[in-house]
C-alpha cells in the first residue's frame, strides 16, 4: 500500500480529512527532485516533511484522497 500513497503523491493528489483539516501533498515544484519535500497541513500550521514521512502520516492518519479547499484535487 505505501507504495501505491508514494506513487499517488508524486503524481500530484492530495490526501487529506476535511473535518480534521489535515492534508498532505507533493508542490509541484517538488517534483522531479531527488529528495523531495511534501507538505504536511494542518489548521495551525504548515511542515515540510519527507516523502517517506509523508506516506507514514498517510497511513497513520488514514488519509484518503481528496479535494483541497485551495488547490482542488491535485497539487500540481
Amino acid at each position: 500500500m505505501s507504495q501505491v500513497v508514494r506513487q499517488h503523491l508524486i503524481a500530484g493528489f492530495i490526501f487529506g480529512d476535511r473535518q480534521s483539516g489535515e492534508y498532505v501533498y507533493l508542490p509541484g515544484g517538488e517534483v522531479g527532485l531527488d529528495e523531495p519535500l511534501c507538505v504536511l497541513e494542518t489548521p495551525a500550521a504548515r511542515l515540510d516533511v519527507s516523502l517517506d514521512e509523508a506516506v507514514q502520516l498517510v497511513a497513520k492518519l488514514s488519509l484518503k484522497p481528496v479535494k483541497h479547499p485551495r488547490l482542488g484535487a491535485k497539487s500540481c
